[in-house]
């Protein structure tokens, strides 16, 4: 008997539901229960909405790639986020208003992400048919070379201003920016609303850009706002907590596997229950396994890298 997707959904939220409880009460101190539960509901909410972000992110980004292998970390958008922190705190120091006022700050960084996003992106388009490994190589070289220039800015900068941006560099939810967490999550609405409204655009865009021009789309016009949205959603999940680059990649090539459909109707809620369930256990696991010495990046990183290696060794021998 073959269940149908949209059972599935409502199996996967369910599950998503039961693991989020069994996160917020497994292993608490019932001596220090409001001070735990607090602490964790705070994690929840984060990761709800970090989970949220890269989720969107990722399944507008491959509907505008049509590719399953491409996602916007893995092309360098996080990396182009943490190194606009650094050169900020370079150039104008920790104690600058660019760096203290968080919202500025972020601002400052999407705006860079957005242009960034724009002028990368459309300049592939614009080349037309090129090989996904071409893609990611482009990908794979920005995102390095923008590391780099992170890494090297740190090492020039003073120790003050080092321990202010190391921090950022590695996803935690425990030093997370919580100030930026009620701007973001209005934001997030607001764009998870407008990713819902554009689900229809998403499926015609599968199809091909030919195809979508045929069928009425504004091919240019609909991938710039596309990947703006995409810029901001990245900028969101980097903010809060830091960059986790292979989760979006996890996840949704999970939930193609789980779902067996391209709706996005039915795509895009699946990604966003299993990056939730994604980050809660890997939560779980730094905190009740590794007693919070690791971060929760290391951990999903680690599986989603050796995934992403995986699908490039199945694709390849599918060709």
């Amino acid at each position: 008997m073959q269940i149908s997707a949209k059972s599935k959904l409502f199996t996967l939220i369910a599950i998503t539901v039961v693991i989020a409880g069994l996160y917020l009460i497994i292993g608490i101190d019932f001596e220090i229960f409001q001070y735990q539960f607090t602490s964790r509901l705070r994690k929840l909410i984060l990761m709800i909405l970090v989970g949220g972000a890269i989720a969107a992110s990722v399944v507008i980004f491959q509907a505008i790639t049509t590719n399953r292998l491409l996602t916007p970390s893995i092309m360098g958008l996080d990396a182009v986020y943490m190194f606009v922190k650094v050169l900020i705190v370079f150039v104008f120091g920790v104690q600058s208003v660019f760096v203290t006022n968080l919202y500025i700050s972020f601002l400052i960084s999407l705006i860079v992400m957005i242009g960034f996003s724009l002028l990368l992106f459309q300049g592939i388009f614009r080349i037309g048919n090129v090989s996904v490994y071409l893609i990611l190589l482009v990908g794979i070289i920005l995102g390095t070379f923008f590391r780099s220039i992170t890494g090297f800015l740190e090492l020039i900068i003073n120790p003050e201003d080092f321990l202010a941006v190391q921090s950022a560099m590695f996803a935690n939810f425990d030093a997370s920016n919580t100030k930026l967490v009620t701007l973001c999550g209005v934001i997030l609405i607001i764009l998870i609303m407008i990713t819902v409204y554009a689900i229809p655009y998403l499926d015609v865009l599968l199809l091909g850009r030919d195809q979508a021009i045929n069928l009425g789309i504004s091919y240019q016009t609909l991938t710039r706002i596309l990947l703006i949205l995409v810029a901001i959603l990245v900028s969101i999940s980097t903010a809060l907590v830091g960059p986790i680059t292979f989760l979006g990649l996890l996840t949704v090539n999970l939930a193609h596997e789980l779902m067996k459909t391209y709706q996005h109707k039915y795509i895009l809620p699946a990604t966003i229950c299993i990056s939730w369930i994604s980050l809660f256990l890997a939560q779980a696991i730094v905190e009740n396994f590794f007693q919070a010495t690791t971060q929760v990046s290391i951990i999903i990183d680690l599986v989603g890298g050796s995934y992403f290696i995986y699908l490039l060794i199945k694709r390849r021998h599918a060709n």
